[in-house]
């Protein structure tokens, strides 16, 4: 007998154990990653930010806030190198609660909350085809109205969970079992409050609803609860994402849903919990044919849902250009129909293809986070514009909700 007949048998790795070890490889290597990024507890921070940058997210001078800061008047800055006075968010917080109470007129600017008779404002981002920048869309609409002195809550209804990544969770390590809207929404006994899955975040006013596979549960475990027929009222699938947002909604002036790329029980409790909708677009003509079946798709189960109890009046539906490039010419033809077909439906603004927000991406960062130069000064000016662009109309459109 040989030396080789004397091994012992090692049956070859199956399609499974490879996909599974490669899943086990690459998660330790991102969690890796992440505390090499983000040290040393591996939680992300949020810089400061300079009295320019602070003046434009209170609506008042560079020159104001530095006479306040010479008067010993609301939190003191830090002095950096040359004189330049830095605020930390907490302290961009205080500020606005000093301001509203100095100018009572103004207060309203200065501290935008919800008043008395104001709706939830429930935002959900949809769309099922793949590469449409909907996290991104979600991702830059929440850290912009968190700035703008909004209670912001996100909620990751995506499985692969990259809105809950960009906000440094990593979903297989970090969400543990029921701490996903999973927990809040699902039909057993293990049932939990809506305020134990949300969690605070690095990003000062900006909570979380993280996101994870568990989330999938839901979608494997409707059809039977449907069957059992025992479900009625706000226990019915649809009518439990809304329930659930209601038991915290005093605490927010805005939810932002992520929904999951397909048109799942998830997506259909979002759409119905929603106030409004953003569908993002890419302007390719793949992306638009799919569109058409999302929209096709969406409107026979609105329907669905209509007829069987739901709510679907939406202050209002707005088609999101993602990934633009103006200088392309198809793209600017595509743009163009699309604003003849639906008019003022589509967004004026869109957000421009950007090397600078690409490559903040690259480090779950998003340029709100990035100090401006970080990723070539003029890339990050141009990116940066265009995204404000998007979402001022989109807070334009919840002040006139608001009647402000």
């Amino acid at each position: 007998m040989s030396k080789l007949d004397a091994l012992p048998y090692s049956a070859p790795e199956s399609a499974l154990q490879r996909m599974s070890r490669h899943a086990r490889v690459l998660s330790g290597q991102m969690q890796a990653l992440s505390a090499t990024l983000f040290p040393p507890a591996a939680r992300k921070t949020l810089r400061s930010f300079s009295s320019g940058e602070v003046a434009r997210f209170l609506g008042v001078s560079d020159g104001y806030l530095r006479q306040l800061s010479l008067d010993g008047l609301g939190p003191t800055p830090a002095m950096t190198g040359g004189g330049r006075r830095s605020y930390t968010p907490a302290q961009v917080g205080e500020l606005r609660v000093y301001l509203a109470g100095a100018r009572p007129k103004e207060a309203i600017g200065f501290l935008p909350h919800r008043r008395p008779g104001d709706k939830l404002q429930v935002i959900a981002v949809a769309n099922f085809k793949g590469g449409s920048a909907k996290t991104t869309t979600s991702l830059y609409l929440a850290q912009f109205l968190a700035l703008e002195g909004y209670r912001v809550l996100a909620i990751d209804l995506d499985p692969q969970a990259s809105l809950s990544a960009m906000f440094g969770y990593q979903p297989e390590f970090d969400i543990g079992e029921g701490e996903t809207l999973y927990g809040a929404i699902r039909y057993d006994e293990a049932r939990r409050p809506m305020r134990e899955v949300v969690r605070p975040t690095y990003f000062a006013g900006v909570s979380l609803v993280p996101g994870n596979l568990e989330l999938m549960e839901f979608e494997h475990h409707t059809p039977r609860a449907m069957a059992e027929r025992s479900l009625r009222g706000g226990d019915l699938f649809f009518r439990r994402v809304g329930g659930v947002i209601a038991e915290v909604a005093d605490d927010f002036d805005v939810v932002v849903i992520d929904c999951p790329p397909q048109l799942g029980y998830l997506t259909m409790g979002a759409l119905n919990a929603a106030t409004a909708m953003l569908v993002t677009i890419h302007p390719q003509m793949v992306d638009v044919a799919s569109m058409n079946q999302f929209l096709l798709m969406t409107s026979d189960v609105m329907t669905v849902i209509e007829e069987a109890g739901g709510q679907l009046d939406y202050d209002f539906i707005r088609y999101v250009v993602t990934r633009h490039d103006p200088n392309d010419v198809p793209e600017t033809q595509i743009v163009a129909l699309l604003r003849n077909l639906f008019d003022e439906d589509v967004l004026g603004a869109t957000v421009w293809k950007s090397t600078a927000i690409a490559n903040a991406g690259l480090t779950k960062q998003s340029l709100y986070e990035l100090e401006r130069g970080s990723v070539g000064r003029a890339a990050f000016e141009r990116g940066l514009e265009s995204v404000n662009g998007v979402n001022r109309e989109i807070l334009g459109l919840m002040e006139k909700v608001w009647r402000r």
